[in-house]
């Protein structure tokens, strides 16, 4: 008998299958069953013999799926003559338990556990090689300990969730025709006649598209980063970060730069993120955060890259925009219809409002009830109706119950789905919260529209980063050129109101716009008066001739401030028609100032930013682990870039950074700090050994002497700080002054232009 070595193959069992690893290249399709040739018997026996050791892994793979199980790999022995393997056993994938990781005697803390599948059965099959070379089955065990998958679920079962070649094909077609993994899966499901028959379940399709991307995208992320650093070289307070190892990234790259970091703290109220935003060749999610600025336009409030859209991945990119962005959450946030985005802005952002996008949902519904659709050419229409026109909670329960009712739909698995969720999509659920919208039913525009007309299908990333810098001025330039009409054009006065002519002074042009949409509107209402208890005045507001759509304002005529049934001030930031309305009847002329939202205003940016947000910018450029990287190696690279002029230079720069070395594991032995002794970084090159510095010649300080320098110090301080007082002070006001000069000269930029396309 030859000697032999025993190897223990190491793999995860059925218990990681919800996680997403990547799926076997080589698999075959999951519905396909392996069958020996000249073999009818479908069930493993003592004897059977097959050609190779993997077609005895195929054929036990094929038995397990019919049976409804997972197998695995669990033990092998190789020769000890030449290395090939002559022993193996494959077993049910819920053999054994769960071994808990240690390190040094205690157990790993895991930040996610996941569910124990392991219980512990015996079902085997053993299969050895022969002298003939062919494989035997010497041991096979039967009996599971557990219950078995039944065949509608067994394609979600580790073991046999494998993509063919056919799917992969059909995956990359629909991926560059623009579909996401859930579009590609129905598509599939379609395609195959069944989930069951597909064989593989979206987190494959996920896994799959990700490692493709990777595949194809080569280098070109490093033409991303390189761009990055050099824009951070530029400018220490542009922002980024890469999820991994810079050289390795398989997670996120995020960054944001001054200007956006800036606008976020005017700006920063609600945000709009949307990773359906595909508009380059690898169909990579470019996923921009979006604001509104005071004229109703688009913002930038960073961007990112996602090479990974798992959970964890959103996890970071959430936590990493939030550090950008100074720690200070937003009240908002609106993104696309995806459970895991749910999920990480829970964790991230737990007080901020979550809106998924209702467009989104409208558009899945386009697929999702087509069939309903097609039967029922007015179910659309009622559904819309239902979703956007309907005034209360109350009132959309009642409509969406009668609606699914009368076409018999309670049981559609997708409006259920939708319907659990309705208090993050439906308006009527939304109206108490800050959305920067101007109407509840029609669609914003920010989502998707910030890089319109810059990049499409046929954009690399190296040609991404030209036209992003594109985008940024073009965007820039619509917002000076608003500035522009709003200080330089006198809208039109539509009413003799005094509160009109305020508004025209107080709003930007297009805000006021709405404001005077909002204003006419009400000589068309009257305002009813039914209830009041002496501090609080209630009053049906209807229009003309539509009394059956009344809303109610309550109005506090001391604190002179009201609100709406219609809660369009809270959604917008702007009075609606119904409180004017009841500001008419009861003569209340001007706007108060508590009614007036800064956001939307001519002077929403112009008083110069507070100080500790301009404080907390510029330390969280030196507290982020990837800035004091770079920072780092940028000033190293300077000595070397001078010291290999000469020798005389190389090894003056060598000196310095050996002596910058001894300096760096002074400080780090005492716990970060460094003490500089006589000029010197050296330990105990000035101390007397009772932890005082000497002076001079070396000589230490009497008692006496060190409390003249403690106050010497003192008063130095003192007046150091009253300095720095005047100077702060002075900074100020030269930093608004600033502000205000470049938009004055904004302001002339555009009308030199004006006047120059008017004589051309």
């Amino acid at each position: 008998m030859e000697n032999e070595v025993i190897e223990y193959d190491i793999v995860l069992g059925d218990d990681a299958a919800h996680t997403e690893d990547p799926v076997d290249d080589d698999s075959s399709g999951g519905g396909e069953f392996y069958v020996p040739e000249g073999d009818t018997n479908l069930e493993p026996y003592v004897g059977r013999e097959f050609e190779s050791e993997e077609a005895a892994k195929a054929f036990y793979n094929s038995y397990a799926r019919r049976v409804g199980f997972s197998t695995r790999i669990n033990w092998s022995r190789r020769s000890s003559r030449d290395g090939r393997i002559v022993h193996r056993i494959f077993v049910c994938a819920k053999e054994g338990f769960r071994v808990e990781k240690r390190t040094r005697g205690s157990v790993v803390e895991v930040k996610k556990h996941r569910t124990e599948t392991r219980v512990g059965c015996k079902a085997m099959l053993v299969v050895k090689i022969q002298d003939s070379g062919k494989w035997v089955v010497s041991s096979f065990v039967k009996e599971h300990n557990h219950e078995l998958v039944p065949q509608d679920k067994v394609h979600c079962l580790r073991s046999h969730r494998q993509i063919s070649g056919y799917a992969k094909s059909l995956i990359d077609t629909l991926h560059r025709a623009g579909m996401g993994p859930r579009g590609i899966m129905s598509a599939l499901i379609t395609e195959f006649g069944g989930v069951t028959q597909v064989g593989f379940t979206e987190v494959d399709c996920r896994n799959y598209l990700r490692f493709s991307r990777l595949r194809t995208l080569g280098g070109d992320t490093h033409i991303l980063l390189d761009y990055l650093k050099r824009m951070h070289a530029e400018d220490p307070t542009f922002f980024y970060d890469v999820q991994g190892e810079e050289d390795q990234c398989i997670g996120c790259i995020f960054w944001a730069d001054s200007k956006a970091r800036m606008n976020y703290t005017y700006f920063g109220d609600t945000v709009t993120f949307d990773t359906s935003y595909r508009p380059n060749r690898y169909r990579l999610p470019f996923a921009p955060f979006i604001g509104v600025n005071h004229h109703g336009q688009p913002l930038l409030f960073g961007c990112a890259v996602l090479l990974n859209e798992s959970e964890a991945s959103l996890i970071w990119l959430f936590n990493t925009w939030l550090r950008a962005m100074l720690g200070h959450p937003p009240v908002s946030i609106t993104t696309d219809y995806d459970r895991m985005i749910r999920s990480a802005i829970k964790q991230v952002l737990p007080e901020t409002r979550h809106r998924f996008c209702k467009w989104h949902i409208f558009k899945e519904g386009q697929e999702k009830l087509s069939h309903v659709f097609l039967e029922h050419p007015s179910f659309e229409a009622e559904f819309h109706r239902c979703v956007n026109l309907t005034e209360s909670i109350e009132e959309f329960e009642s409509c969406w119950t009668s609606l699914i009712d009368r076409y018999g739909l309670r049981e559609h698995e997708w409006l259920q789905t939708v319907y659990t969720v309705r208090g993050q999509w439906v308006p009527v659920y939304l109206r108490d919260t800050f959305f920067a919208e101007m109407s509840i039913t029609q669609r914003s525009d920010s989502m998707n529209s910030y890089f319109d007309g810059y990049v499409n299908a046929s954009t690399t990333l190296q040609m991404f980063v030209k036209k992003y810098e594109k985008a940024l001025d073009s965007r820039y330039e619509k917002e000076v050129k608003a500035d522009y009409d709003t200080m330089n054009t006198a809208p039109v006065l539509k009413t003799p109101s005094p509160m009109e002519k305020q508004a025209a002074e107080l709003y930007t042009r297009n805000l006021f716009m709405k404001f005077q949409e909002e204003l006419v509107e009400t000589l068309t209402f009257m305002a009813t008066k039914v209830e009041d208890d002496g501090a609080i005045t209630t009053y049906r507001v209807a229009k003309f001739g539509e009394d059956h759509k009344a809303y109610f304002v309550r109005l506090n005529v001391l604190e002179m401030s009201a609100s709406c049934s219609c809660q369009m001030f809270q959604f917008s930031g702007l009075l609606c028609r119904h409180v004017l309305t009841v500001f008419r009847v009861t003569n209340v002329l001007t706007l108060p100032s508590h009614c007036v939202l800064k956001r939307w205003t001519r002077n929403a940016k112009s008083s110069v930013i507070l100080e500790e947000r301009a404080s907390d910018l510029l330390n969280s450029c030196r507290e982020s682990l990837t800035v004091r990287y770079n920072n780092l190696r940028h000033e190293a690279l300077k000595y070397v870039d001078e010291g290999v002029n000469t020798i005389d230079i190389y090894n003056v720069a060598m000196g310095a950074i050996q002596q910058a070395a001894k300096i760096v594991s002074l400080a780090k032995k005492n716990g970060g700090r460094m003490t500089l002794v006589n000029g010197s970084g050296e330990e105990g090159s000035g101390t007397d050994g009772s932890g005082y510095h000497q002076l001079g010649l070396g000589q230490p300080l009497s008692m006496d002497d060190k409390d003249k320098k403690i106050q010497e110090l003192s008063r130095e301080l003192d007046s150091a700080n009253q300095k720095c007082e005047e100077y702060r002070a002075n900074l100020l006001t030269i930093l608004k002054d600033i502000e205000e000069h470049k938009l004055q000269l904004a302001v002339n930029s555009q009308n030199i232009k004006l006047r120059i396309k008017d004589k051309f």
